[in-house]
């Protein structure tokens, strides 16, 4: 067990350089277009790589200067907590806090199994389901389960408590793996489509598919590819000079993420077969392309994808019990830290438990308040800075969206409708039910608020109602996470 404490600020340390940060961006957001396969077999060629260039105007691009803009003011640890607390008070901070870390609690569990899965393509004889050590409920442990456990879930808990450095190389590292051979795939492909004169365009729709029913599905697609933005701001508090840094790395993961989903899939498009693509459909391109060292070099790709994805959001996740911790709402051993690096490394091992956990179970009817979940977090952003532009209009903000009220309403109204879109879409998807979910999943974190609530008062910890005015003059300093 690591040498620890709990830092008197409640802070961690700034050592998340530039290109790092893009590759935990690129990592929170996207990971590459493994998986994309299936939507251009539900949209058609045409409408599918159309809308992964459009979706970002309107939906990516607004998350990421929304972001930007909140992240260089108040470059503190907790992303949408730290912003409500500051500007809707502590109820709503503590939703904000809440939600996000168990809403990781459904998204995380996808990678370890994603990795296994990949792995399973290799070795066939450890596929889901082959061994099975136990069964309990909706949980089976096996062994595809115990190998994602023990080759994602635990070195990545051990990289994480190494530090946010240690993550953010790392992650770079990962980037070159993943993206990788689906370079390879563009560059063949392309020039494929080039040399033969192939329109990989066409047709624009599936035959028999109407053209709304494939722009929903597309949309669906494409604006979950893309509302990962906001991930960065969990770990503000720990880049190197946020004000200069965190716009330029947003713009370079933005433009890295677009291309890595686009020139892929054009140079896929090559092979004939499209309609038949569903996940891992890469793989049989891969082997028309390049034979079977690119097949397996895919395999890999993937597998890397898996690891980056969950390495990346394990550190910005387990922030959301680091600061609940801080202010007192759970109990302060989640804010415990390494002397070395000051990682909140109980946060991080009671996460990647409840990973594994969730890793095990049949949760699939849950995957889609994975969505609700994040949109919501995301029109929190929104309300925020527009609270915090009215309240304190003279607080620094080195990437301000430009143009003012008009500036921001170009921003966010074409924004807030996606979002309200993709809800309704979500509804299509999942009826009722989905809602039902919604509604007894925010009512219990409401209920949780009170005891909650009860716990900070008797440990007198920091209050989490903290005013702007008070903490105005800490959010343009190089720590700005204060005692409050």
């Amino acid at each position: 067990m690591p040498e620890s404490q709990i830092h008197p600020s409640g802070s961690l340390t700034r050592q998340i350089a530039f290109l790092p940060l893009v590759g935990v961006i690129f990592f929170s957001v996207s990971g590459g277009a493994y998986s994309l396969e299936e939507m251009i077999s539900s949209t058609g060629p045409g409408l599918g790589i159309l809308l992964l260039l459009l979706v970002p105007l309107v939906y990516g691009i607004p998350i990421g200067a929304i972001t930007t803009e909140l992240a260089t003011a108040i470059p503190a640890d907790g992303g949408t907590y730290e912003w409500t607390k500051r500007t809707m008070g502590g109820f709503m901070a503590f939703q904000a806090g809440l939600v996000r870390w168990v809403n990781s609690w459904i998204d995380m569990a996808i990678y370890p199994v994603l990795f296994a899965g990949y792995l399973a393509t290799l070795f066939p004889s450890i596929a889901e389901g082959k061994y099975v050590l136990l069964e309990a409920g909706p949980f089976t442990l096996d062994a595809n389960w115990a190998l994602g456990v023990l080759l994602v879930v635990l070195p990545l808990a051990v990289l994480n408590i190494r530090g946010a450095k240690s993550v953010g190389d790392s992650a770079l590292l990962f980037s070159v793996f993943a993206i990788a051979p689906l370079a390879i795939i563009a560059a063949l492909g392309i020039w494929e489509v080039v040399t033969n004169g192939v329109n990989p365009l066409t047709p624009f729709t599936p035959a028999g598919t109407s053209g709304p029913d494939a722009l929903a599905v597309g949309l669906s697609f494409t604006m979950w590819c893309y509302c990962g933005f906001d991930q960065v701001a969990q770990i503000a508090g720990e880049i190197e000079q946020p004000a200069r840094v965190i716009p330029k790395a947003m713009f370079v993961s933005m433009i890295l993420i677009v291309a890595s989903y686009t020139l892929p899939l054009l140079g896929a498009l090559a092979v004939p077969g499209w309609e038949t693509w569903v996940p891992g459909s890469f793989g049989d391109v891969a082997l028309v392309l390049g034979g079977k060292w690119l097949q397996t070099f895919v395999t890999v790709g993937g597998m890397f994808c898996a690891i980056g994805l969950y390495s990346s959001l394990l550190m910005t996740s387990s922030r959301s019990p680091f600061v609940l911790s801080r202010d007192r709402w759970i109990s302060p051993a989640f804010a415990r830290q390494t002397k070395r690096t000051g990682s909140p490394f109980v946060a991080i091992i009671v996460s990647s438990v409840i990973y594994s956990l969730f890793s095990a179970g049949a949760f699939t009817t849950l995957v889609g308040l994975d969505v609700f979940f994040m949109n919501l977090l995301l029109l929190l952003n929104l309300a925020a800075l527009v609270i915090l532009r009215r309240r304190n209009p003279e607080m620094p903000r080195p990437a301000k969206i430009p143009g003012g009220t008009v500036g921001l309403a170009v921003v966010a109204v074409p924004f807030t409708a996606s979002v309200v879109y993709l809800m309704y879409l979500q509804y299509l998807d999942y009826g009722i039910a989905g809602y039902v979910y919604l509604g007894v999943a925010l009512a219990l974190c409401v209920l949780a608020y009170f005891p909650a609530r009860a716990y900070q008062r008797r440990h007198a910890g920091p209050v989490a109602d903290a005013t702007l005015e008070d903490e105005a003059a800490g959010s343009a300093q190089e720590n700005p996470i204060v005692d409050v």
